[in-house]
């Protein structure tokens, strides 16, 4: 079932040339447990040739969100609200032959584990060549063509032999290089990349990073990063999107949001990470608790019951009220300016320097 709405909780951002705009996106999953509210109200825009990063802890729906742009829930089990519009075309209301010949052509998906995203059955080259074929109705030389020549793009060595080999054939490193080439192949203007980093050693992490940032400017996409570490980010994104229990709490360009966070969750990831020129025995202040059940989500701010600092809001506003996320550079969060100024300044800067 799928719901066009609009609510004032959720303002639209804004953004001069937005290619890809979400306005109060809301993904619910029907489990035996009951209803799990996966996105909850979530809005924002990626530009043409920007990179938006999304980051935040573990379920608090990064990955559904870029799943639901790509059309990939069951039907049976999801209700879908809000809007999705990729360059003018509407997604949430798309029929299925629609959105699949926009899957891989006009938008693309990395995942995170190259090894389960490949089947084990078909060869490389023919997972590449397949998907080219049915978008552009090229030959099959044409398409084996295309697929070596971004499997040399993406700095696959020997690309005419490897075409023809197994992912089991390859090393992680180079299977997250094809899969970037399969992504690529259409050359998508949308690429949204999940974690694409995350089982690499750090040099290898490097040079994929490296090799997206290139893509892009030769490519010219859109790219959406998903990722936990806040250190890629910094590299990697124009703008910076936080997310916590399905929501955004933060967001604002990249350098404005670590560089002078304003929401206690972004705080707390920034103090949770060990600093490269910080002192080897410096201990890192964690945050309190867990994330909250997305099945019975708490009322008010879903931060609160891990949050070092409602006791400065005045009354039950923590509680009781949800904190609208404004248009722009904003974060959701009832402490007034000058009180995450202070704290900010008091206990968070001296951490960050």
């Amino acid at each position: 079932m799928t719901t066009l709405t609009k609510t004032e909780d959720s303002p639209a951002p804004t953004g001069p040339e937005s290619f890809l705009s979400v306005r109060d996106l809301k993904v619910r999953f029907s489990t035996e447990d009951g209803i799990v509210k996966a996105v909850d109200g979530l809005s924002f825009d990626v530009e043409r040739g920007k990179t938006l990063g999304i980051v935040g802890e573990s379920g608090s729906g990064k990955s559904v969100t870029n799943l639901t742009i790509l059309g990939l829930h069951n039907p049976r089990t999801t209700t879908i609200e809000g809007e999705i519009v990729l360059d003018g075309q509407e997604l949430v209301t798309a029929a299925e032959k629609d959105l699949e010949r926009l899957r891989g052509n006009k938008m693309a998906m990395i995942f995170q584990d190259p090894l389960t995203a490949l089947s084990p059955y078909y060869t490389v080259g023919r997972q590449l060549s397949e998907p080219f074929m049915k978008h552009t109705g090229a030959s099959k030389k044409e398409a084996r063509d295309r697929a070596v020549q971004m499997l040399e793009k993406v700095g696959i060595p020997q690309p005419k032999t490897r075409f023809d080999d197994y992912p089991h054939q390859f090393s992680g490193g180079m299977r997250q290089r094809a899969m970037i080439a399969m992504a690529l192949m259409c050359d998508p203007d949308l690429l949204i990349a999940d974690e694409p980093t995350t089982a690499l050693d750090v040099t290898v992490q490097a040079q994929i990073l490296d090799l997206l940032k290139d893509l892009q400017q030769e490519f010219g996409s859109a790219i959406i990063f998903i990722t936990h570490d806040l250190g890629v980010i910094a590299n990697m994104a124009d703008d910076l999107l936080v997310m916590y229990a399905g929501r955004a709490v933060e967001r604002g360009s990249t350098k404005e949001v670590l560089g002078r966070p304003s929401h206690p969750y972004t705080w707390g990831l920034l103090s949770s990470m060990p600093r490269l020129d910080g002192d080897i025995n410096e201990e890192l202040t964690p945050i309190p608790g867990s994330p909250p059940s997305l099945l019975n989500p708490p009322t008010g701010c879903p931060f609160h019951p891990r949050c070092a600092y409602k006791d400065q809001v005045a009354g039950t506003l923590c509680t009781d009220s949800r904190p609208p996320l404004a248009p722009g550079r904003a974060a959701a969060c009832h402490l007034t300016a000058e009180q995450k100024q202070t704290i900010f300044i008091d206990k968070i800067q001296p951490r960050l320097r």
